[in-house]
């Protein structure tokens, strides 16, 4: 009896593919492109090949410059070896293989972790400024602000006083809250709660509720 053999075409034994979420059918589209020797129909077949890639990447629309992101990836799969009439010039291996600029991390430690960075930031914009009427407007609303953060990660009650003091320890001495400045009372029923506990409280009532409905029905 003859045994019938075939060859297993495995994609483990075939190469690496440069950007996988093409697949291979479409690198083997690129691949043929090299071997069209009419640099005219080479090119036609090239801008064919994007326009499959496109349809096969939708996503990449929501990028900016999305038509010159596919044509890079078609000279990626051409291992950059590919001469084709193109709407941009052809990147390089170096152009693209470049790492990101850094983002820079500031690293000066934060003095009052409960107000967070963004305060001394507002705070050295305030510093400057010429004292009168704008300053002590601009002043008042970011006391409020920070009472407001302050009563969100501390339960207790804080005195207008302790919010002027921190902004004057924050800034170094360098703003100078105004004599006589008043904040706004706050109602006795006006709580803050750290983000997300709303949230939580509110699906705890849910389920007591739930939970008391499904005890009358089985009675």
């Amino acid at each position: 009896m003859m045994e019938n053999t075939f060859e297993k075409d495995y994609n483990t034994v075939k190469p690496k593919l440069a950007l996988p979420e093409y697949g291979r059918n479409v690198q083997t589209m690129v691949d043929s492109l090299k071997t069209i020797e009419d640099r005219e129909k080479r090119s036609q077949q090239a801008r064919a090949v994007v326009k499959v890639m496109e349809i096969l990447n939708p996503g990449v629309h929501l990028q900016e410059d999305y038509e010159r992101k596919l044509w890079d990836h078609l000279y990626i799969m051409a291992d950059f070896d590919l001469d084709v009439d193109a709407p941009f010039p052809a990147p390089t291996r170096e152009s693209l293989s470049q790492k990101p600029v850094p983002v820079p991390v500031n690293k000066k430690p934060v003095k009052a972790t409960h107000y967070g960075r963004n305060i001394e930031s507002i705070i050295d914009l305030i510093a400057p400024m010429e004292d009168g009427e704008t300053k002590t407007y601009v002043i008042r609303n970011l006391a409020i602000y920070m009472r407001q953060q302050y009563l969100i990660w501390n339960k207790d009650s804080v005195a207008d006083e302790t919010i002027f003091a921190d902004i004057e320890k924050l800034s170094d001495g360098r703003v100078k809250v105004p004599e006589g400045l008043q904040l706004s009372k706050l109602s006795g029923d006006v709580s803050f709660s750290r983000p997300g506990v709303i949230n939580g409280q509110q699906r705890n009532k849910n389920r007591n509720r739930q939970r008391q409905k499904n005890q009358r029905k089985n009675k």
